[in-house]
């Protein structure tokens, strides 16, 4: 399953809020620095979704706020 990913690193608060069925606004506590956002996105998505983090893949937009991510 594919889904699309507006990021909110810096955040207050963590939290995943879903728009429709494929787009997702996922708000993070850590900077986007080395790849620590990106980690979090993940962490925070296999919690929402109740699967290990492992089978949350980022497939495009690494260094961008949207992401396109596949859900393994």
């Amino acid at each position: 399953m594919k889904i699309f990913v507006k990021a909110k690193p810096n955040s207050r608060e963590e939290k995943v809020e879903k728009i429709d069925e494929q787009n997702y606004i996922v708000c993070v506590k850590e900077p986007p620095e080395k790849g620590k956002a990106n980690d979090a996105i993940r962490n925070a998505l296999a919690v929402y979704f109740k699967i290990a983090s492992s089978r949350v893949k980022i497939v495009s937009g690494y260094s961008s706020r949207s992401k396109t991510i596949e859900i393994l």
